[in-house]
């Protein structure tokens, strides 16, 4: 029979994987609970990011995940301190220990904070030849002070894409946020809130389905190709 590579003359056919479904059975199931790591976008004392991330928190513990929240205050701007910065390590650290996330932003001048974008600038496409986001699952939420609007969710899921992670179809966009929340902070019951329900709900799902398979999922042809030395270099190349 004559190969399959015979006629794709430009494969490396050491490195060509034929997609096996038996690939998508882990060798161990994770017995712990789901590791989510969420980041919001303002450092306002009512911050309706932040109200609604922990929010989310809640929800997410109620389905049985192990929740942690990152507060972004006295976090440097990107690159103006050595990585070794507490603060900077303490996010490092948590996206490394995290299998999922959760990315809130408040919508500002009609895109995502600088507050947001820093959090995400700070964590590394990769570390050596390891990337500390690929294969991991991500949901996206944003607030608006006015109409519904989903600049800062379609930047996030660019964003997610960009670090290579898996980013969950459903969203949550909250209109006219300062509305939506008691004095006492939590959420009022809404069609926003079920929406959150139904977003973290799929988080869920979603880590519980991948996690244990990410390391295939994310494995491709072009990396096989590279040593992990090279592969190193091309992607931690030092500025001029």
């Amino acid at each position: 029979m004559k190969k399959v590579t015979e006629s794709l003359p430009n494969l490396d056919e050491s490195c060509f994987k034929v997609p096996q479904q038996s690939a998508f059975e882990p060798r161990q199931v994770s017995t712990h609970p789901p590791r989510i790591l969420m980041l919001y976008g303002s450092l306002r004392e009512r911050s309706y990011s932040k109200l609604l991330t922990l929010e989310a928190a809640r929800l997410l513990e109620a389905m049985g995940a192990e929740v942690k929240v990152f507060n972004p205050l006295d976090l440097p701007q990107p690159d103006s301190v050595p990585d070794t910065h507490p603060k900077v390590k303490e996010l490092r650290d948590l996206a490394a220990w995290s299998e999922g996330m959760v990315w809130c932003s408040p919508e500002r001048h009609g895109a995502m904070t600088g507050i947001m974008k820093s959090q995400i600038d700070w964590i590394p496409l990769s570390v050596g030849a390891v990337r500390p986001t690929q294969g991991k699952t991500l949901a996206v939420m944003e607030v608006s002070g006015g109409s519904q609007s989903f600049n800062a969710v379609n930047q996030m899921r660019i964003l997610g894409r960009w670090m290579r992670m898996i980013t969950i179809p459903n969203q949550s966009s909250v209109a006219k946020a300062f509305l939506e929340f008691e004095g006492d902070g939590r959420m009022k019951p809404s069609a926003y809130y079920d929406r959150v329900v139904d977003v973290m709900e799929e988080l869920v799902k979603f880590t519980l389905l991948t996690r244990d398979i990410s390391p295939y999922l994310v494995d491709r042809y072009s990396e096989r190709k590279e040593s992990s030395e090279d592969l190193s270099k091309r992607v931690n190349q030092k500025a001029l």
